[in-house]
């Protein structure tokens, strides 16, 4: 019998999500959150993966009980492996990809790394290329690697514990890892020079059915034993899939949350730079997309934080004619303005102020439609996730890339992506859930003007 009803396991960096989603319409039937924490240590800041553990499997059982769960998918965040011994437990915790402790060894592991040519992978901070937390970790901690016996992405790190099948996913690894040559759909060099070429485990489509559950995950959660787990997929990726079944090129992909990760499709092929923060990554069928990111959820926190209001159309106005703007970068580590310094022209809106939370939509879009520009996007643009119900990032981001945008009201952007890996011979079907973003005609010249003047004053 085909499964109607997914369970998708999504772990992203700021929550760790589980929703249940029909195949029918890729509604989502029901869905539970729980933040995130990284816990300090020892032997190094690593995500609590035994409590959200227990949430899944709670989830998991309230779910079946009420709705029925047909089969399981996941989705995960990327820059980040597990490291498992013989018996399939951690052989050291899983470490938060923000940690410091990599760029310790930065010159060393520049080294070794391959070229950008090879990888599509651009040099980044901390951890977020995968390579150096290995590099580090296994210098950190020298019988790491005789304890290891394989490792896995992330999203497979959840389908390990809960099939007993270990493997790797091409998503994942094609994730600004430095462990993948997009190109030839292979390792890279680097797994070589890093001696795990033994280790890591075999790759796989995000499609692939990676086994059925475990007898005793199917005591906890009252699921069938039947019951089926796909490999899983890098977040972003999941939040494209649906829209690499709808839509003839071009057209580009906006996935928000933490990160935004602009992605085109079929658009211009311009010579990536790395010092922008463009990469490579690698969709669900396998095949490279030109991409480009920066940290704008986590920059919308930390401007906007908890005092978000909705702006009013006078608000709105106001910053657009007092030329209220946010400069970046508020995360001066990633993103298309690396290295600079945000400050606030004109004056700094009142923290709960409509026209704080108006100027920090705008800076949003403006970032984005930089990231967009520099990966050659062509076509209508569609934005997953939270962002897609930001009224001034979408009107922002339509004048100022010169193009439709399109808004999906999904409450968790990458689980109708997720859900399809149980259906990959389908195309999606949206319903009414996407909605067209309508730029306000009194507002045009004005959005049109404020965005000229952003960018005169950050792009040289």
């Amino acid at each position: 019998m085909k499964p109607n009803h997914i369970a998708v396991i999504d772990i992203g960096k700021t929550n760790a999500k589980i929703a249940l989603v029909d195949l029918n319409d890729l509604s989502e039937i029901a869905v539970a959150t729980r933040p995130n924490k990284v816990l300090a240590g020892p032997p190094w800041p690593h995500f609590d993966v035994d409590a959200h553990w227990e949430f899944l499997l709670d989830a998991l059982k309230n779910f079946h009980a009420q709705h029925r769960v047909d089969a399981i998918s996941i989705t995960t965040h990327g820059a980040c492996v597990a490291l498992l011994d013989i018996s399939g437990n951690l052989a050291a915790p899983i470490l938060d990809y923000e940690h410091s402790g990599p760029e310790n060894i930065a010159v060393e592991y520049d080294e070794i790394r391959p070229s950008f040519s090879e990888t599509g992978s651009p040099r980044l901070p901390f951890g977020l290329n995968v390579g150096a937390q290995l590099y580090w970790m296994l210098g950190q901690d020298i019988g790491l690697l005789d304890r290891t016996d394989c490792i896995v992405t992330y999203p497979q790190y959840w389908g390990h514990r809960l099939t007993g099948v270990a493997a790797t996913d091409i998503t994942s690894l094609g994730c600004h890892t430095d462990l993948w040559n997009p190109y030839q759909n292979q390792f890279s060099s680097l797994v070589k020079s890093l001696a795990i070429q033994n280790k890591i485990a075999p790759t796989c489509l995000p499609s692939t059915v990676l086994g059925r559950i475990l007898p005793a995950i199917a005591n906890r959660t009252g699921l069938s034993v039947d019951t089926l787990v796909y490999s899983g997929i890098h977040d972003s990726n999941a939040s494209l899939l649906p829209h690499l079944k709808n839509y003839e090129p071009p057209f580009s992909v906006v996935s928000t949350g933490t990160w935004v990760i602009a992605m085109s499709i079929g658009g211009k092929q311009p010579e990536l730079d790395p010092a922008d923060d463009t990469l490579i990554n690698v969709n669900a069928f396998g095949d490279p997309v030109m991409s480009a990111r920066f940290m704008g959820g986590r920059e919308y926190e930390m401007v906007v934080g908890e005092f978000t209001v909705e702006p009013s159309a006078s608000e709105i106005e106001e910053v657009l004619k007092e030329a209220i703007m946010l400069l970046p970068a508020v995360v001066p580590d990633a993103g298309p303005f690396m290295g600079m310094q945000s400050i606030w022209k004109s004056l700094e809106p009142n923290l709960g102020s409509g026209q704080r939370a108006a100027a920090v939509g705008f800076y949003l879009s403006l970032v984005t439609a930089r990231c967009l520009e520099l990966i050659g996007h062509e076509g209508p643009i569609i934005i997953e996730g939270p962002f897609s119900r930001n009224r001034c990032f979408l009107m922002m981001l339509s004048v100022a890339a010169g193009c439709e945008v399109k808004a999906m009201d999904s409450a968790t952007g990458t689980s109708a992506g997720a859900a399809l890996l149980a259906s990959f011979d389908v195309k999606a079907k949206w319903g009414s859930n996407e909605q067209i973003n309508i730029v306000p005609t009194k507002f045009f010249d004005l959005l049109d003007r404020y965005a000229k003047q952003w960018r005169s004053l950050v792009i040289s």
